[in-house]
């Protein structure tokens, strides 16, 4: 061990008072320093006025970018207390923004749920805000307090009065530059999250105001009829098998339980559960009763109407949930997690809870709508033989080891290093591109794999067509991971998994082709960073045998500017990668040190919205389609490409 001679004694153990902890890490605080973590603290103070809803009390949550980008959330609650706590000898409001894990979530007697778990929410957008601003109106007054950097700027004041039967609290806050990547909020980012939490707070309105856009931006959210209506909104995309959501609800073991479910002409499950209004990616106890409660159920009532035989075997619970999309929300006074990431429910209470409840309800569901029962058990019949041709399909497409002779597909052009971390696959459009990239590409650590045309739209297909797909299995087969159950990521042979399409409408199709398959039959190569989007030039401008290339309209006007803009410029708009030569497809797009990659990524959290994307995007109806073109067209850059 090599010796330091600095001292290390008692005097070197730091001791970090109030909340110089977060500021010092605050990724341990609030996920990441990046957009996302900037996010993550208007959620806190949005979740602290949500447990103001879940108790009863509030009605109504303003969130505003203001003008000068910071933000203000409002809400029309009992408003922070602010009296003297006894124990910290200070108003209680500065206790909550001010000290660590304090809050009324502790001990059961300020809210029986809560989706802030850790008491740490309005504190740590505090010591993270350069600073914060918080008005308060309660009995007739209204109070104010501000904090820089976390620390006090003045004792509580009252600062005037208001109707006495009016109560609130309006936080204002302003993220420190110095901490954060970004402090330029996005509107779309919050209106997804706010959308969802207003669906599992019935009745709760909750309006998001962009003050930065001339007029002001201005969306309200507001469903009565709550988990109900936001299947209906995950389903727009598709085409409801029955008209009715089946919903189911009650309270169990002190769990309250609620379930919502349709089922569509699709062939995914989309099923996301939600503890306290906080979604569990990892699912959870609750899933497990919900999943156990309708294969049970649906078995009992597939036998009992004679539509299974007796020598039939039983659905499976994945043929039941062929095309569902459900939402099972609980909320539990002490939800306890499970794994580092507390991703995952762990109590067993809840378990119990929702399967029964849902067991319940569900087969009287069924005894009443025989001809709803009828149509999903159909459909899983269905799903049933489909899944036994994909078994079949599948041990004939499974990747063999070399001994026992299966290759890669034909058209792939490998390269030579087999460690799969220095190793890349362009997935190309085209021969004629295919070509050109082969030629370019280094052999040692690149590989190609020519696609013709537009693959399968597996938004449309079941799995036993994805098999019999040529040019889906030659990327399974190139993948080396398998699908679905089969999946293994350490057995992928590329880290970088590159989409290359023209840049043009044709193009973009079929790289969201690529990425509705990638998406729903291997997801975790998305969410662990293995997919990336090349960037092909869009123009390549000449001057006095000089050469330049352009990404955007903007770079090439930046260039132009830059070199004159006069009869010798020569402007080449590139609409598709068979234009350039190797060299060039080289220069531009595949050279490590020169290209622009895209990462696709997909938060968690934001699994919900994604589906309705791709379920709109390529999906049967065309009507939701439009409005999603139409509602997202002023955020792209190049409306040609």
């Amino acid at each position: 061990m090599s010796q330091n001679n600095q001292e290390y004694g008692a005097d070197q153990i730091q001791i970090l008072e109030g909340l110089e902890a977060v500021r010092k890490r605050p990724g341990m605080y609030i996920g990441s320093t990046s957009e996302r973590g900037l996010h993550h603290l208007v959620y806190e103070i949005v979740d602290n006025a949500v447990d103001e809803a879940l108790a009863g009390f509030c009605n109504h949550i303003i969130v505003s970018i203001n003008e000068d980008g910071t933000v203000t959330v409002e809400d029309d609650g009992r408003g922070i207390p602010v009296g003297i706590n006894s124990k910290a000898g200070i108003p209680a409001v500065e206790v909550v923004f001010t000290v660590l894990h304090a809050g009324g979530k502790f001990g059961g007697g300020g809210y029986k749920v809560s989706g802030g778990l850790h008491g740490v929410g309005a504190s740590v957008v505090n010591a993270l805000s350069n600073w914060l601003e918080v008005e308060i109106c309660r009995d007739g007054k209204v109070y104010k307090q501000r904090y820089e950097r976390g620390k006090t700027m003045y004792p509580l004041k009252e600062i005037g009065t208001c109707d006495p039967d009016k109560t609130g609290t309006k936080v204002t806050f302003s993220p420190d530059g110095s901490i954060f990547e970004t402090t330029t909020f996005d509107f779309n980012t919050l209106k997804v999250r706010l959308r969802e939490t207003a669906f599992l707070t019935k009745n709760l309105r909750i309006t998001l105001q962009d003050k930065r856009e001339d007029p002001i931006n201005e969306r309200v959210f507001h469903y009565e009829g709550g988990i109900k209506e936001f299947v209906t909104y995950l389903n727009k995309g598709n085409q409801e098998l029955y008209p009715e959501v089946i919903y189911c609800e009650g309270e169990k073991d002190g769990v309250y339980v609620e379930v919502a479910m349709q089922h569509n002409d699709s062939y995914n499950d989309s099923s996301y559960s939600f503890v306290n209004n906080i979604i569990t990616p990892e699912g959870g106890t609750h899933l497990a009763g919900f999943r156990s409660a309708l294969t049970k159920t649906f078995n009992a009532y597939a036998r009992e109407a004679k539509i299974l035989k007796e020598n039939e075997s039983a659905f499976s619970g994945e043929d039941i949930r062929e095309g569902l999309t459900a939402i099972i929300s609980i909320k539990i006074e002490e939800p306890q997690f499970e794994g580092q990431t507390k991703q995952k429910l762990g109590n067993s209470e809840a378990r119990g809870a929702v399967d029964s409840i849902v067991s319940e309800q569900l087969t009287y569901f069924l005894e009443q709508n025989p001809q709803v029962a009828k149509s999903i058990c159909e459909k899983t019949l269905l799903a049933q033989r489909a899944r036994e041709a994909a078994r079949k399909a599948r041990d004939l497409t499974r990747r063999k080891t070399a001994l026992e002779g299966t290759s890669l597909p034909g058209k792939l052009a490998d390269c030579s290093d087999k460690d799969p971390k220095n190793c890349e696959i362009f997935i190309v459009e085209g021969d004629s591109a295919g070509g050109s990239a082969k030629t370019a590409r280094s052999r040692a650590t690149q590989a190609i794999l020519p696609l013709r045309g537009k693959i399968l739209n597996v938004e449309k297909a079941r799995e036993d067509k994805i098999y019999a797909n040529a040019e889906i299995k030659a990327m399974i087969t190139a993948f080396g991971t398998g699908i679905h159950e089969d999946f293994d990521i350490t057995k992928l042979r590329y880290h970088k998994i590159i989409i290359m399409t023209d840049a043009d409408v044709d193009g973009a199709h079929i790289a969201t082709l690529m990425l509705t398959f990638l998406y729903r039959f291997m997801p975790e190569l998305i969410k662990q960073g293995y997919v990336y989007l090349a960037t092909p030039p869009l123009y390549k401008i000449e001057k006095n045998r000089k050469v330049w290339y352009a990404y955007s309209d903007e770079e090439l006007n930046n260039i132009l500017t830059e070199v004159g803009r006069d009869g010798n410029n020569k402007i080449q708009r590139y609409k598709g990668l068979g234009e350039m030569d190797a060299e060039q497809l080289w220069e531009t797009t595949m050279d490590p040190e020169r290209r622009i990659l895209k990462r696709v990524m997909v938060h968690d959290e934001n699994a919900s919205e994604i589906d309705v994307t791709f379920s709109t995007l390529m999906g049967d109806k065309v009507e939701p389609r439009r409005e999603f073109i139409e509602e997202n067209a002023k955020y792209v850059q190049n409306l040609d490409i």
